[in-house]
C-alpha cells in the first residue's frame, strides 16, 4: 500500500502551537509535550491510512471532502487530495469548528 504525504497547513500548525501553549500554562511542560505528541501521532496514522478518519458529519463540510480524526479531546480536520493528506485545522471538539472552514 503506497504511503501518503501529510502536509500540516499553517492554520493547523498554529492550532497545535496554541494547544501546546494552553497546556503549558495550565498544567506544565510535560502535559504540553504529551498532548502535542498525541496529536502528531494521530496525524501520522494518516500516512498509511488516510481514510482512518470518518467523513465529516456536517453536510456542507462532507460535500467539500473534509474528514476528521479524533485525538483525545481534539479533532483534526483534513482532506485527501490525490496522494496528499492536508491537515486544515486541529481544534478542541467542543468548539464550533465547522464555521472555521466555511
Amino acid at each position: 500500500m503506497p504511503k501518503y504525504k501529510v502536509e500540516i497547513l499553517t492554520p493547523a500548525l498554529n492550532d497545535i502551537d496554541k494547544i501546546a501553549d494552553y497546556h503549558l500554562m495550565m498544567v506544565g511542560p510535560v502535559s504540553a509535550q504529551k498532548i502535542t505528541d498525541k496529536i502528531l501521532s494521530t496525524i501520522e496514522i494518516l500516512v498509511e491510512y488516510p481514510e482512518a478518519g470518518s467523513e465529516h458529519p456536517d453536510i456542507f463540510l462532507s460535500k467539500q471532502g473534509y474528514r476528521k480524526i479524533i485525538s483525545g479531546d481534539y479533532v483534526c480536520i483534513y482532506k485527501i487530495i490525490k496522494d496528499v493528506v492536508y491537515i486544515y485545522r486541529v481544534v478542541h471538539g467542543a468548539t464550533d469548528y465547522p464555521k472555521l472552514l466555511r
